[in-house]
């Protein structure tokens, strides 16, 4: 049997262990020792297990995991998220949805500070959730648009995907981050447009809000400020050269700080439960990248990469429809597996692939993490969906799938744009004056 078919085997056995319940850096990293012992010897599946998992933490790069969510995190019990809603909702909650449009936007400015799609649709859904059923927005367009919103959160830097991407990718996670604005903004408003529609075809989905003064739209604005100086503190300066990706993590994390005691919200169990949070995210990440890292020891055994590489350079099909095809793998397993574990197991295996067809890594990662956002949203494991009904007790999780069916379209319609005109990722990393 050739190694490479033992590899498929092994993707196969994962998948099924990961829908059995396993933890997901567990079981990369049993599949990929048992995998590493039957290709190579015993001893060196112990080198796996041994040198691995010190190899992978021993990065300066990771450095920025921990920090970036930490930031995120201090922003979300520093009370951010009420701030960000109460001045967008007010600018537009007169026009019919506009309630939902703005919880779009406060969505994609919230995750400009906090890099979890989970952490977004968390944070923001009591607070939408609320104001929209005081003016008897229907449950599907309500659970649906937070949801949606949700996943911006690993779109728009800084991004938890983006940084594992770039780690593993060898790309800056400063040019990953610099390639996620601009399609952050599109899917934004496409979700937006979405609302739009979904209000012309059902115009009791989403009423109209209440009106406010102009004084009052000018004070609700400055619960903006304080977030768009931290973003433009944290990506200007890794734009501009002023520091690299880690330093302005640490920027991030201490402005978030800033904001916090501002806000008066600092005391010792918000404290307490921030670094709780941020320490169980990082060690999840750091399980599952050494979990990844151990499977890939494995696959680069088997010869898998270099296969599919060898069969799509060699394949009488268009190098477009290969594309989509990988793409569409990340769609359809994202519907499975949570977004960051496919994202550390599938990029060591589909980059050699993108390189053969002549496409752009940046291009290819924005493209990625575009299409696991659908999974985001798609049954039977849609994150964002999960923990919308944890906030919304009292609605079936088939109402909420069903309400974001719809903004599935908006990320389509984001995704086609994104490909048609590559510039709008790749331009902004390539005027960046730092690469990291």
């Amino acid at each position: 049997m050739p190694n490479y078919v033992i590899g498929l085997l092994g993707l196969v056995v994962l998948v099924a262990l990961i829908l059995m319940g396993m933890r997901i850096g567990l079981a990369m990293a049993l599949v990929g020792f048992l995998g590493g012992w039957y290709v190579r010897s015993f001893s060196s599946a112990m080198g796996y297990l041994t040198f691995t998992p010190f190899g992978t933490t021993n990065s300066d790069s990771l450095s920025v995991i921990p920090l970036f969510t930490l930031m995120g995190v201090l922003c979300a019990y520093g009370g951010i998220s009420q701030q960000l809603y109460s001045a967008c909702y007010k600018f537009v909650s007169q026009k019919k949805g506009g309630l939902a449009i703005a919880t779009e936007i406060a969505c994609a400015f919230f995750a400009a500070i906090c890099g979890s799609a989970t952490a977004t649709t968390a944070s923001m859904g009591k607070i939408c959730m609320t104001e929209m059923d005081k003016y008897n927005y229907k449950r599907t367009l309500t659970c649906g648009s937070i949801s949606a919103g949700g996943t911006l959160g690993i779109l728009i830097p800084p991004s938890v995907g983006f940084m594992l991407y770039g780690i593993n990718a060898g790309i800056g996670v400063g040019r990953m981050f610099m390639a996620g604005i601009i399609p952050g903004i599109i899917l934004c408003l496409c979700y937006s447009m979405t609302v739009v529609a979904v209000c012309a075809a059902d115009p009791e989905a989403g009423p109209k809000g209440p009106r406010f003064t102009a004084k009052e739209k000018l004070i609700a604005a400055t619960g903006i400020f304080p977030v768009l100086c931290l973003f433009a503190l944290v990506l200007g300066g890794i734009l501009f050269g002023w520091f690299g990706a880690t330093e302005g993590a640490a920027m991030g994390a201490f402005g978030a700080l800033i904001l916090m005691i501002l806000k008066r919200q600092f005391n010792l169990k918000n404290l307490h439960g921030a670094l709780k949070d941020t320490i169980n995210t990082t060690a999840m990440i750091f399980l599952i990248m050494i979990g990844a890292n151990i499977f890939g020891n494995f696959l680069s055994a088997t010869g898998l990469p270099q296969a599919m590489s060898i069969f799509c350079a060699n394949a009488q099909i268009g190098r477009f429809w290969i594309l989509l095809a990988l793409l569409g793998v990340y769609a359809i397993l994202g519907c499975f597996v949570d977004s960051l574990p496919l994202l550390v197991l599938l990029t060591p295996i589909f980059l050699p692939v993108v390189d053969v067809l002549g496409y752009d890594r940046i291009w290819f990662g924005v493209l990625m993490v575009m299409f696991m956002q659908m999974g985001l949203l798609t049954p039977p494991v849609g994150m964002c969906c999960y923990v919308m009904a944890g906030i919304a007790k009292d609605t079936p999780l088939p109402v909420i799938f069903k309400g974001t069916a719809p903004f599935l379209a908006g990320i389509v319609a984001a995704i086609i744009i994104v490909m048609a005109f590559p510039a709008l990722s790749t331009w902004l990393p390539s005027v960046m004056r730092y690469g990291m």
